[in-house]
């Protein structure tokens, strides 16, 4: 009875008092109909948290227990999940989400609450002091970073960037990139190509590893890059055909077909890159600044880790944050109130300055900046580098009519067998627009 997560549900959907979307929501573990347990604990109010716990463990849940003064409950995130819980009225008091793609689709169903009124009245959290990248916590109805503030990042990375090892590059007799000048997308594949290592036909060396993220984004990123858009100005549609868009499928298709990374095809055992980074059989690793957080862990592979500048694809040159990761109040929620408070205790307070200096992506507070470690050489490079790369930051506008899951989907029933039989770009673009334009418009017929 859940709602898939690919489904292009409509405002009507989600707020349907309908017995079967009740019934979805409330047979959920943990769902209960009522997020008030205000009668319970000695009277305390509970607030209900859809998070994973990766984000909130179990020190954390007592730590807020006692500065807010109320039972955490934690539910571990589902989109499914959510989605049935809002369709069913019984939404959490907070949503962990996705800012770079979550809030387009569910403030155009008029399911999120509109912050503004709580920044405004705020002595924690000034809007003066937010990170630009809590602007893609924004949505005005036709482009992200304008109009209403409806969540905020925990922290964040600008995700075309990547990481190398020395050691690797060394051993190839390769210099090193530059600090400060970024890669062209030619040359950082054609490097991908020189670093990685086979042995009876099978890659045991990684020389280059994108779209740790998914593939979707990284396309839109370089399209952007190349001074084009995948999708159309009223967002209701992509375009794979077009001269920039096509320039970036050709590269990402080269990429697989070389074999030299984790692809659609031949994605990586372990899951993500971090356990192939440390066994030195990764190269160079897309992720950003957070991926610092496990490299500064590891001294030895500190020893021989970089930072570098997003690679272009053309002359446009753009870095932008595919998650700013962080939380939502649903607008029905039941303890909004409460539910701010947390906002002010986990962004505001000190779980937001041990965030800071842990290395583990940049503080959305530019007063909490310099806490963001330098104490050894690798952290004062990464460091640096990162400072830079924030003049270049950049918000792309994300689609309200389907969520980046269900075009990621789309892209991986496609791509393995084009990959595979070494289809034309032309083909592939139109094979994308197709499967991509039928979810956007069902999408947007949902929102009538």
């Amino acid at each position: 009875m859940s709602l898939p997560d690919t489904a292009p549900f409509g405002r009507r959907r989600f707020l349907a008092a309908s017995a079967g979307a009740a019934l979805a929501a409330t047979a959920l573990p943990g769902c209960a109909a009522s997020v008030d347990d205000s009668g319970s604990g000695g009277g305390k109010k509970t607030l209900t948290i859809l998070s994973g716990q990766n984000e909130i463990d179990a020190k954390s849940i007592k730590a807020a227990e006692a500065a807010l003064g109320a039972k955490i409950r934690l539910i571990e995130f589902d989109v499914t999940k959510l989605n049935a819980m809002l369709a069913g009225n019984t939404p959490p008091d907070l949503v962990r989400g996705q800012g770079a793609v979550d809030t387009p689709f569910y403030a155009a169903r008029g399911v999120m609450t509109d912050l503004d009124p709580y920044f405004a009245k705020s002595e924690v959290l000034k809007a003066s002091d937010l990170d630009p990248v809590n602007d893609v916590w924004r949505f005005d109805g036709q482009k992200q970073g304008a109009g209403p503030r409806y969540g905020m990042a925990k922290d964040y990375s600008q995700d075309s960037m990547f990481w190398y090892r020395t050691d690797l590059f060394e051993a190839a007799k390769l210099d090193l990139p530059s600090d400060t000048d970024p890669l062209s997308a030619d040359e950082w594949l054609d490097l991908g190509k020189r670093l990685v290592k086979r042995r009876l036909g099978k890659v045991k060396v990684y020389g280059l590893s994108v779209a740790a993220l998914g593939v979707f984004l990284p396309l839109q990123t370089m399209t952007a890059s190349a001074g084009g858009s995948l999708f159309a100005e009223d967002l209701a549609s992509v375009d794979f055909s077009s001269p920039e868009a096509l320039k970036a499928l050709k590269w990402y298709l080269e990429y697989a077909r070389a074999d030299i990374g984790p692809n659609v095809v031949n994605p990586n055992p372990d899951g993500w890159d971090w356990p192939t980074y440390q066994a030195n059989r990764m190269a160079m690793a897309t992720d950003g600044y957070w991926f610092g957080g496990s490299i500064g862990a590891d001294a030895k592979v500190a020893a021989v880790s970089r930072f570098a500048p997003a690679p272009q694809l053309g002359g446009t040159r753009v870095s932008p944050c595919f998650g700013a990761s962080g939380y939502w109040i649903p607008k029905d929620a039941k303890n909004k109130d409460l539910a701010w408070k947390f906002f002010e205790w986990y962004f505001g307070g000190q779980p937001a300055t041990d965030r800071a200096s842990s290395g583990w992506g940049i503080p959305t507070l530019k007063s909490l900046r310099p806490k963001m470690p330098q104490g050894t050489a690798f952290q004062k490079q990464a460091f640096q580098v990162q400072q830079r790369e924030l003049e270049h930051f950049s918000v792309l506008t994300f689609s309200p009519y389907a969520q980046v899951t269900a075009l990621d989907a789309v892209i991986n029933k496609v791509l393995p067998g084009a990959i595979k039989s070494n289809t034309s770009a032309g083909k592939v673009a139109d094979q994308l627009n197709s499967g991509m334009n039928e979810l956007l418009t069902k999408g947007k017929e949902a929102l009538r």
